[in-house]
């Protein structure tokens, strides 16, 4: 049975397995270099480490992505584990290097600019659900404020993770933030047409 389902991987699948696997190893990194910086002993060696994993972890995305594209192995369990990968990483770093922990960072992310990504995402997935239940599907399109709001985020965190300096960072977080408000701003609008189409199929007279 186990060596069956391996068989059935494809290459990209095992990529974004991978990507999954070593967010717990850069959660566990970041965790002891602050506990580090908490005793007056800051290792920068877990820092750096947890810098590298994070950003193997961003370039692997781009490798699945690749290999599912130009092998022709799209699948079902890519379509799943491929954006639960993205989130899970983005979703952990944004909350380890944001509020009274992330402090040991300078500079560190703000509490309303993680407040407000992850009020964009909760909103989208209940926005997502509801408007399954209503028209029986739900159609996402990317969108080039979505993905360049993820770039600005991964930016800020590798900043973070690298304490880069504090002059610029200000200008990164302010693109970050526009993008993802802007890319809330459209996913609501599509939804909202594709209620309004839904609606205009089942009473075409109305």
């Amino acid at each position: 049975m186990h060596i069956l389902w391996t068989a059935n991987l494809t290459l990209a699948n095992r990529i974004t397995i991978g990507r999954l696997l070593l967010i717990p190893v850069f959660i566990l990194l970041t965790l002891y270099y602050m506990a580090s910086v908490g005793n007056h002993q800051p290792n920068e060696w877990l820092r750096w480490s947890a810098l590298m994993v994070f950003v193997i972890t961003c370039l692997t995305d781009a490798l699945d992505g690749y290999f599912a594209r130009s092998r022709n192995e799209r699948t079902r369990l890519g379509t799943l584990l491929d954006p639960l990968a993205d989130k899970s990483l983005l979703l952990s770093a944004l909350i380890l290097l944001t509020g009274p922990w992330g402090r040991c960072f300078d500079p560190h992310l703000p509490v309303w600019y993680v407040l407000l990504v992850i009020s964009r995402d909760v909103f989208l997935i209940a926005g997502a659900i509801f408007i399954h239940l209503v028209v029986g599907h739900t159609d996402v399109r990317p969108r080039a404020a979505g993905k360049m709001a993820t770039f600005f985020q991964m930016g800020l965190i590798i900043w973070v993770l690298g304490q880069g300096p504090a002059q610029g960072f200000p200008w990164v977080l302010g693109a970050a933030a526009t993008c993802t408000l802007i890319s809330a701003l459209q996913y609501i609008a599509d939804g909202i047409r594709q209620l309004e189409k839904a609606h205009l199929h089942d009473h075409p007279h109305t």
